[in-house]
């Protein structure tokens, strides 16, 4: 049974949902498995914006601006925690935030946690996560959403980690309890000699700070190899599945098979 914090009864929206304009354009999700090697199981699933009728990404964000920037935050997790439900998913449920859409995080979660009701999604299986290269004016802000969050029983992550600028200062303010390592570090690890020292250093970091750890963008058994051998257990990628578009994709049966 979800419980909802008594503070939300009654409470007024917040600014974002007074200005924002509505969204004019549609768009759906797909939803792409994140594997955990040590079973063979799905974690969870990431849910990933596309157009209508599965366009690209691209079609729906290049729509995105600071007059509707709240109104498409806001239904993107509704739409995403339903479509989940309607698919049965009994993982995990990984959704990207804008931070800057978010104006007082106990006001503009009411919707998710509505969203969750209605469709008897579980409130501790859903797993936000923000872009570490998202521009934010303010990061004491963005941590403040971070810890809000954790607090209404959401787990948290740093998506695209190594990719921006402000990834170590927003951890050491914040210690996610995911952090997935952007698909730049992981290119061709196997045989990369620098990015294996990074990636290295990294998981132990991450591992002394309590952090688990997800390497995204994997594509070949030797990536997945050597991520596997650094200690890294949750995965994500071409190599395992493709984001299936309304659909939950089943694991490649040859993701599992060993390199050779």
């Amino acid at each position: 049974m979800t419980v909802f914090p008594s503070a939300l009864t009654g409470a007024p929206a917040c600014k974002g949902c007074q200005q924002s304009e509505l969204l004019t354009f549609d768009f759906a999700f797909a939803y792409q498995p994140i594997v955990d090697l040590r079973d063979r199981s799905i974690f969870a699933h990431e849910a990933l914006v596309r157009g209508p009728q599965g366009e690209g990404a691209a079609s729906v964000l290049s729509q995105i601006d600071d007059d509707n920037r709240y109104r498409f935050d806001q239904r993107c997790r509704t739409e995403a925690i339903k479509g989940a439900a309607e698919l049965g998913m009994q993982t995990y449920l990984s959704i990207n935030f804008l931070p800057n859409a978010v104006y007082r995080p106990e006001l503009c979660i009411r919707s998710t946690l509505e969203a969750a009701q209605q469709y008897k999604f579980p409130v501790n299986r859903l797993i936000f996560e923000t872009i570490e290269a998202e521009h934010v004016d303010n990061n004491r802000h963005l941590t403040h959403i971070l810890r809000e969050y954790r607090d209404y029983g959401f787990m948290t992550a740093i998506d695209d980690f190594g990719a921006g600028y402000s990834g170590l200062n927003l951890l050491a303010d914040f210690q996610p309890d995911l952090v997935k390592l952007d698909m730049g570090l992981i290119r061709d690890i196997d045989t990369d000699k620098p990015r294996q020292i990074i990636v290295r250093g990294l998981v132990t970091m991450l591992g002394d700070l309590g952090v688990k750890v997800i390497a995204e963008g994997i594509e070949t058994a030797a990536e997945r190899d050597f991520l596997a051998d650094s200690g890294i257990h949750l995965m994500q990628g071409y190599w395992f599945a493709r984001p299936g578009f309304k659909t939950l994709t089943p694991v490649n049966d040859t993701a599992w098979i060993a390199h050779r």
